[in-house]
Order: structure tokens, then C-alpha cells, then sequence
């Protein structure tokens, strides 16, 4: 089996907001990532370990997995054997403004078979050309409300200001080669201090949380038909080749893969 039948992704341009992966048999591992979106997913065959904030978490055949915007993960096999699962990504403004709230957050990151099973099995499946695109709406509305639950932002505090400034400058130009140091000298902190500020708050490191936004901006990219070195120029990487490194260490397959398939669809 290639790494395209391993992987595929199903979107239809009528719902512009929903992505769903499907991965069969695949023995790939993923490192710490989080993405732009609400992740749904359900587990068709085999065992992981799902690690999250309140994790590590064992998952099986039948088990749901929910993760919301910039929540750092890794679901991978607990032993070196071929795993199937399907993940669907959806637009955090699109949910937000079907919920009329300002974000969502899940009590549980796991569910284990009952009705979550059943009602993120419905939702993970590819959309027909010709499906009925309000009624799919409806579900997932229902769904995220039945697993979900409406939260305000939480407050911010005077120690984590340099990190929100560095946070927003990064999301508004994720192709900026701001240095940490510049960063932590505008907020009048050592570089070292600064680090142990933004991995309290966000779990990981300067550099990984850069990383990982390019790469999801790269993706967003390649998904709306862009060239692999128009991605890579626009999302701040040294080249295509550098990239190319990057996104395969973190989503299992090449950006061309995944820049091929999209064009399929």
C-alpha cells in the first residue's frame, strides 16, 4: 500500500470548512502537533496511546478522540502495528459562529464506544458529491453540542503578556524571522526567561510552536491549490526542501502527496 492509500483526504467544495483524514493500516507516529481546528476522530482498528494534557491515555478499535484548537497532542501506536483511524478537522470560525460562542471546549478527550462512537462514526465519512450540505451541518452542530461545551476565553494574566504579543505577531506573520531574543527584549526579559514563560503557558517550546503554524499554514495552502514553493516561501521556510522535511515529520506524507490529492478532490 502507498502512502497515498494510506492517507487520504475527502473534502467537498460545497463545505469548505470540514476536512476528513482517513488512515488505513498505518504504522506512522506523529510528533507533539496541534491544529488550527476542532479534531474529531474515532479509531477503526487497532490500539494507541493518546497523549495529551491530561494524558498519556490509552485508545482501541471504537474509541473517540477530541481535541480543540492549539491543544498539543500525539496519538500514536502503542506497539510498532498497522492502525487505522479518521480524524475530521473543522474550522474553529465556522463552529464558533454555528454556536454563537467563542470557543468550545470537550470534557473528555476520549470517549470509549456508546453513543460518541455511534455519533463520530456518522460524521466521519466522506461527503458525496451531491450531499446535502445543511443536514450535514445540522449533525455536526449537534454533535459538537451533545460532546462539547461553550467557554469564554480564559483570563490572562501580567506574566503571560509577552507571550499573547508573541503569539499574535507570529500568527500574523507566520513567515516572520522575529528571533526569540527580539522577542523577550521587547518585553524586557532574558531569552531564557521568556522560553520558560512561553513553555508554561503553552506547553512547548518558541521554535516548535513556530514550526508547527507554518506547517499548518503550509497545509491550509496546498489544500487551496497553492505551488509547494509559493507554501514554503509564504509560511517563512528556508526552501521547498526544508518544508518538505518538516511536513512529513509532522502529517506522515510529503506536502506533494498531500498538495496531489487536494487536487484530485
Amino acid at each position: 500500500m502507498t502512502q497515498q492509500d494510506i492517507h487520504q483526504f475527502h473534502r467537498n467544495p460545497r463545505a469548505p470548512w470540514v476536512e476528513l483524514r482517513v488512515s488505513q493500516l498505518s504504522p506512522h507516529c506523529f510528533r507533539l502537533h496541534a491544529h488550527d481546528e476542532y479534531s474529531i476522530g474515532i479509531v477503526d482498528k487497532g490500539g494507541a496511546m493518546f497523549n495529551h494534557a491530561n494524558g498519556p491515555e490509552p485508545v482501541g478499535e471504537g474509541s473517540v478522540v477530541l481535541i480543540e484548537p492549539g491543544r498539543w497532542h500525539a496519538c500514536n501506536p502503542d506497539q510498532v502495528t498497522n492502525w487505522s483511524y479518521r480524524m475530521l478537522f473543522i474550522q474553529a470560525d465556522w463552529v464558533h459562529a454555528q454556536l454563537q460562542t467563542s470557543s468550545v471546549y470537550f470534557p473528555s478527550r476520549a470517549l470509549h464506544g456508546g453513543q460518541a462512537r455511534a455519533i463520530v462514526d456518522r460524521l466521519c465519512q466522506p461527503l458525496a458529491e451531491d450531499a446535502d450540505i445543511d443536514a450535514y451541518s445540522q449533525l455536526v452542530v449537534q454533535a459538537l453540542s451533545e460532546l462539547g461545551r461553550p467557554s469564554s476565553s480564559a483570563p490572562t494574566t501580567d506574566e503571560s503578556d509577552a507571550v499573547n504579543a508573541a503569539l499574535q505577531h507570529w500568527h500574523a506573520q507566520p513567515d516572520a524571522s522575529t528571533s526569540v531574543e527580539s522577542l523577550a527584549c521587547a518585553a524586557g526579559m532574558t531569552s531564557s526567561r521568556f522560553i520558560r514563560h512561553f513553555k508554561a503557558a503553552t506547553g512547548v517550546t518558541p521554535g516548535t510552536y513556530r514550526l508547527n503554524l507554518r506547517l499548518n499554514g503550509a497545509r491550509r495552502l496546498l489544500a487551496q491549490g497553492r505551488g509547494l514553493a509559493e507554501a514554503a516561501h509564504q509560511m517563512g521556510f528556508a526552501d521547498q526542501a526544508h518544508m518538505q522535511r518538516a511536513f512529513k515529520t509532522h502529517h506522515s506524507l510529503t506536502p506533494g502527496n498531500y498538495a496531489r490529492r487536494s487536487r484530485e478532490l
